[in-house]
């Protein structure tokens, strides 16, 4: 049986405090996730187109209610009649009227009406689901970014102190007469090489930093904690990556309510064929009415018809021009589908390529690393020159420089799959505006699902690694 001893208590104790400080430190990327989301004039503006398209539901609509006119007049009316006793006659007149007028019937063309603007409102959503969360992409990119450009700083930083050691180092023997003037020119060249270098980074850190503040809407913290890939709800494979994408991002829905709308304008367009039937009530008073002599008072209630038989052939012009726009809507539809294909597919590809290469990046840094001490320790005793120092510590810097790109870029690539399946902020945990997220609960592609986007794999033919070692040994035997 093992003994707990104060010491044991101790490091338990540390151990639990910094584990809940850990856990109660907040995610630099949810944190500019959801301040994006809230302040960034792409989703307020979609946001608000929303908003218009709900107001024009209800303006179509209207239709559907009768619609009530105040008139007021007055005047004085004068004409000539010469078969009529006097033959002129004038007359002043006053009065107000009230009229009711109520549609019946137009060709189904108010009901195809209200329909087209639903499906643009449902458009407007989808349109404002998909900029929020490519937002919250952008958002997370841009902290990844901020990050890796403080990393590369850093390394830039350390480059340049070694760098500037070295030439310390050289100079301090070329003034005790034991260092040649050359290895100090190179030293020296080799010096303002890294501080180039490291004015770059600063200048590239500078420029993420400002694009952070543009998305997020404020900068970004002075210390961000280490951040870890959203490895969560992950795709296993680049085919359910596709599918997943193909049937919940919200770019494609949108084209599908997009193509939905253009085909009920078609139908709008048809109506125009039918005949227009109204219901008109009318009365009104006033001194000599409407013109006639001592009328006080005139009330009518009738059903008007209206039928246009002949517009001069514009009306099937423009339904010949709707169903283009319907064959245009459903070609917009399939491209947005094999552009997010696309982005799911090559987004999911980068998690596995960068994964594997940061195992082989982080091998191949050990191992300059470790060349790197041993050169120093040689050049010491004399048995390296200073070029070959230098140049160690080159690839040194190139090769932590890579290994840094490649951590940041695969948080990126993670972040990108999940945004392509339309759940980057769902996975951090980030509240969307969803103002029509009943209305959408059901919704569902049906028959207008992308027709020319199947889910493919593409195949890249390669070479097997085993097939190139072999190459390598008989070129050896050689």
């Amino acid at each position: 049986m093992r003994l707990t001893t104060p010491a044991t208590l101790s490091a338990l104790a540390l151990l639990l405090s910094a584990s809940q400080a850990i856990a109660q430190t907040p995610d630099p990327v949810r944190s500019a996730v959801e301040a994006a989301v809230q302040t960034n004039p792409d989703v307020t503006a979609r946001f608000h187109a929303y908003r218009a398209a709900v107001d024009a539901v209800d303006a179509a609509r209207g239709a559907y209610y009768p619609r009530v006119d105040l008139n007021a007049n007055t005047g004085r009316d004068s004409d000539r009649i010469p078969t009529r006793t006097p033959e002129s006659l004038s007359v002043s007149r006053n009065g107000v009227a009230l009229s009711l007028t109520q549609l019946l019937w137009d060709g189904l063309g108010t009901k195809r009406e209200v329909d087209r603007f639903g499906h643009d409102k449902l458009a407007r959503y989808f349109e404002l689901l998909d900029v929020t969360e490519q937002t919250a992409l952008e958002a997370a990119r841009a902290t990844y970014d901020v990050q890796r450009f403080r990393r590369l700083v850093q390394l830039a930083e350390d480059n340049y102190v070694q760098h500037k050691y070295a030439s310390l180092q050289i100079q301090s023997r070329f003034k005790a007469g034991v260092g040649r003037g050359v290895d100090l020119e190179q030293a020296n060249a080799r010096l303002a090489l890294a501080e180039s270098n490291l004015s770059t980074e600063i200048a590239n850190l500078h420029d993420v930093t400002a694009r952070y503040q543009r998305v997020v809407g404020e900068p970004p913290p002075k210390v961000i904690p280490p951040l870890a890939p959203l490895t969560r709800s992950t795709p296993s494979s680049s085919d359910e990556a596709m599918l997943s994408a193909i049937r919940q991002n919200a770019a494609i829905s949108a084209s599908i309510e997009g193509l939905r709308s253009a085909r009920s304008a078609a139908e709008v367009r048809q109506s125009v064929f039918q005949p227009t039937i109204e219901a008109r009530l009318r009365a009104g008073s006033g001194n000599n009415f409407e013109g006639v002599r001592d009328q006080r008072r005139d009330s009518t209630a009738e059903i008007v018809l209206n039928w246009n038989l002949y517009n001069g052939g514009a009306d099937q012009a423009r339904v010949r021009q709707q169903r283009n726009v319907v064959s245009q809507a459903a070609d917009l539809r399939d491209r947005t589908c094999r552009d997010t294909r696309q982005t799911a597919a090559i987004a999911f590809n980068d998690t596995r390529k960068l994964a594997e290469q940061l195992q082989l990046l982080d091998r191949n840094t050990l191992a300059i690393e470790k060349a790197r001490d041993a050169y120093r320790q040689q050049f010491d005793i004399g048995q390296r020159s200073l070029l070959d120092l230098l140049n160690a510590e080159n690839e040194l810097y190139t090769a932590k420089r890579a290994y840094a790109n490649a951590e940041f870029d695969l948080g990126i690539a993670y972040a990108r799959t999940h945004a392509a399946m339309n759940q980057l902020t769902t996975l951090l945990g980030v509240a969307r505006v969803d103002p029509a997220a009943a209305e959408a609960a059901n919704w569902a592609a049906g028959e207008d699902a992308p027709g020319r986007c199947p889910v493919m794999t593409s195949e890249v033919v390669t070479t097997e690694r085993k097939l190139l070692d072999e190459r390598a040994r008989r070129i050896a035997d050689k």
